[in-house]
């Protein structure tokens, strides 16, 4: 009887909460107002003869690298950072090998590690989250393939500095270090400038945050020249699709809007960091487009919150079953419309199920 490989039957499903979502969507971490209007009238410009022809990836690679001042051939654009993460699985990890997180984190690292075959180390976070640096060093061993590192951190919005990355790459030369910096525009740190102090070095971007092209699926991944033609012979040659690719020199074209998207999620995230000091709720200061919050003790007080949002038409997002976030949720941020109305919900919620633990409600 057929049955898949082994590493297969023991990799953790996700079921991203896809269904029904209607409402001002504040789950996913998405861009909360959608694309630039340049990248829709390109859309509005595609003919029959853009969708018949196999996609040309290389002459928009260029683009995007003159664009973070790097060479082509350091670059590959994937279909979204997921494929990234899974070249590079691919490319370097063999059965057997370990691959190290730091959890909470991002749940495709663990999926895609597992689907190789490797034996996944988890490193807790530390305290408040801190990114632990010198634990994760402690777990290198010759048997460690690949370590990945959200900066900022997919779950908590928290940042590490570029020489803890650093001093990890160095103390683990035989692995691939991936830096994924999807949420870099909501935090400007970067790795790419100092990558190559250390070859083994990996950095991915995604246009799914800031851009608002999530449902386009690009992204990018950045190595050395060398590394890069070995995950080259992994990836297949039409992975971005000819709209994605035709899109993406727009809206790199177009930074003012970015900027200015930008500038308003900040300004909604101390917004909302002051809403949750008020309300004595206790958050996790973010760099990234989201903060994580504490809602209450355990899973039923975030599952209520979250239900409690919905039916005011506001989806935001239970990570109670992310290791140590049992009661938390997680609010995407967006520009000030829509922040009003999650401080008017968050009010509300809260009225009704109890659940603050300040004092003031005003």
């Amino acid at each position: 009887m057929l049955s898949p490989r082994q590493a297969v039957n023991t990799i953790p499903a996700y079921h991203p909460p896809l269904a029904g979502r209607e409402g001002l969507r504040l789950d996913f971490n998405e861009n909360t107002v959608g694309c630039s209007p340049k990248v829709l009238a390109r859309l509005r410009n595609l003919g029959p003869d853009d969708l018949a022809r196999y996609p040309e990836r290389e002459p928009v690679e260029a683009i995007v690298a003159a664009f973070l001042g790097i060479s082509a051939d350091e670059l590959l654009l994937t279909n979204g950072v997921d494929e990234a993460i899974h070249l590079l699985c691919q490319t370097y990890l063999e059965p057997g090998d370990e691959a190290l997180i730091v959890v909470p984190t991002y749940s495709m690292y663990r999926i895609y590690m597992t689907a190789a075959g490797a034996e996944v180390i988890s490193i807790p976070a530390g305290k408040d989250f801190e990114f632990p640096a010198d634990e994760l060093r402690t777990k290198i061993t010759n048997r460690t393939r690949l370590i990945a590192i959200a900066n900022p951190n997919n779950r908590t919005g928290t940042l590490t500095s570029e020489d803890n990355l650093l001093d990890i790459a160095r103390s683990a030369p035989q692995a691939a270090i991936l830096i994924d910096e999807a949420y870099y525009e909501f935090c400007g740190q970067t790795l790419l400038r100092r990558r190559c102090e250390s070859p083994n070095i990996f950095i991915t971007r995604t246009f799914s945050k800031a851009y608002g092209l999530a449902g386009l699926r690009v992204g990018v991944l950045v190595g050395d020249r060398d590394q890069m033609r070995a995950i080259r012979r992994v990836s297949s040659p039409y992975n971005v699709n000819a709209v994605a690719l035709a899109c993406l020199p727009e809206a790199l074209a177009d930074q003012s809007y970015i900027e200015s998207y930008v500038r308003e999620v900040l300004q909604s995230r101390e917004t909302l960091e002051a809403t949750l000091t008020e309300y004595g709720i206790p958050f996790w200061p973010s760099r990234a487009n989201f903060i994580l919050a504490r809602i209450g003790p355990t899973a039923s007080e975030a599952k209520a919150f979250v239900e409690s949002m919905r039916q005011q038409g506001i989806l935001v997002r239970d990570r109670s079953s992310d290791q140590n976030c049992e009661g938390c949720v997680r609010f995407t941020l967006g520009p000030r419309k829509h922040t009003n109305r999650v401080l008017a919900a968050i009010g509300k919620t809260l009225g009704e199920l109890s659940l603050a633990h300040g004092v003031s409600r005003s």
